[in-house]
């Protein structure tokens, strides 16, 4: 029997929180299942063990240098200070794009429960989606100005439990509720295949992590034990959701599930008020690192002064509350993030940091130099077709 030793830490300011909010992806899975069809769940495992190995390799890279802590001194050691920056600049930016997906995550939510709410200003009527996200931005706006994230770091810390929990409201709806699993869905579209593969890669976005739990684990031996089993887990959960999700639902199921739920009953309501926590608890720790980086950037007579942190701040939620009202699609938005950034973080980036560190494009080719570039291949492919397919349809949406 295996033991393992892990040294939970914390970290309210981390610079990229792992799978972005628990939750957000399992909501979407259903979504990509029914764009891919039945058979695009071969990518899905094919996805899960790429993103498995990728995990692996940035343990190697650890191993290089003792002195690396975190998932930037990685970028730093292979590629200097530039590269350092340049991979700062891109979790940054996935971050803000998930903090938009929040805000539009809150409002559909609300618009669900709430159909007919509006807001109107004399002549001007803000219809109840966007309503709702600046209703959830004006809740949100206090804890962007919360110096100790702290508490909001340990409540958004049981956010597998809101996974649990809305899965298994899910089932209670099909089960008891008289929606049922008898929809038949594709067994494939060939046109829907690249949405759906950046909504797969979105449910294994933790890769900027991963460092610092290994770090910080008492037996590091135990890693890759750890990380099995954290992978057997998630893939088990965003499967199980995936296919009870479709299941229900079909051709018809919404950009995310709970959207599909019916309201008035107490297992769908469960599954959607626990939802709407999501954004309120994470939302700032999104934004802060993003912040922080900002004020990195500023002269040295600005960083430390408090107005100019609360104007940052109330400037990014800003930014994000107008794109989210102008560009309300949340499939889209996730498919974005999961084509370009999780593809960098989790595909892309562990395998040049790997080579870089190891020297192994130096060396003649072996089965694991294979595996990578077949990894560092799909990744490619899966961005390019995937970022094309999900700004058309954003764009096309708008």
């Amino acid at each position: 029997m295996y033991r393992f030793h892990l040294k939970v830490t914390i970290y309210p300011q981390i610079n990229w929180p792992s799978n972005f909010s628990p939750g957000i992806g399992l909501l979407t899975v259903p979504y990509a299942l029914s764009s891919g069809g039945w058979l695009s769940l071969l990518l899905f495992f094919l996805v899960a063990a790429m993103t498995f190995s990728t995990g692996l390799l940035l343990k190697t890279c650890l191993d290089a240098d003792p002195s690396i802590r975190n998932y930037l001194d990685i970028s730093e050691r292979a590629f200097g200070k530039k590269g350092r920056l340049i991979v700062s600049i891109i979790m940054n930016s996935e971050l803000y794009l998930v903090a938009i997906g929040l805000l539009i995550l809150e409002g559909d939510n609300l618009h669900k429960l709430f159909p007919k709410f509006l807001i109107r200003l004399g002549t001007v009527t803000i219809p109840g989606m966007q309503s709702f996200v600046i209703i959830a931005a004006l809740v949100i706006l206090p804890t962007m100005l919360l110096t100790d994230l702290g508490v909001l770091s340990y409540v958004s810390a049981t956010g597998v439990f809101s996974c649990l929990i809305i899965l298994v409201s899910v089932v209670c709806v099909g089960a008891i509720n008289g929606v049922g699993f008898s929809a038949k869905g594709k067994l494939l579209n060939v046109g829907g295949i690249p949405t759906a593969v950046s909504l797969y890669i979105v449910c294994f976005a933790g890769h900027p992590v991963v460092p610092s739990v290994y770090t910080s684990m008492r037996d590091p031996y135990q890693f890759s034990k750890v990380l099995l089993s954290g992978f057997t887990v998630t893939t088990i959960t965003y499967l199980s959701m995936a296919i009870v999700g479709y299941l229900m639902y079909g051709d018809t199921v919404e950009s995310q599930i709970t959207l599909n739920l019916p309201t008035g009953k107490a297992s769908a309501e469960v599954a959607i008020y626990t939802t709407l926590l999501i954004p309120i608890t994470r939302y700032a720790l999104m934004l802060t690192p993003v912040a922080n980086g900002i004020e990195s950037g500023l002269p040295e007579n600005y960083k430390n002064w408090r107005p100019i942190k609360i104007l940052i701040r109330m400037a990014l939620l800003l930014s994000t509350v107008v794109l989210a009202c102008v560009f309300p699609h949340f499939e889209s938005l996730m498919a974005i993030v999961g084509s370009i950034f999780v593809v960098l973080a989790s595909f892309l980036l562990p395998c040049l940091f790997y080579l870089k560190i190891s020297d192994s494009y130096n060396q003649s080719w072996s089965y694991k130099t294979i595996c990578i570039t077949g990894i560092i291949i799909f990744g490619t492919v899966a961005g390019i077709f995937g970022t094309w397919f999900s700004i058309a349809q954003l764009v096309d949406g708008s």
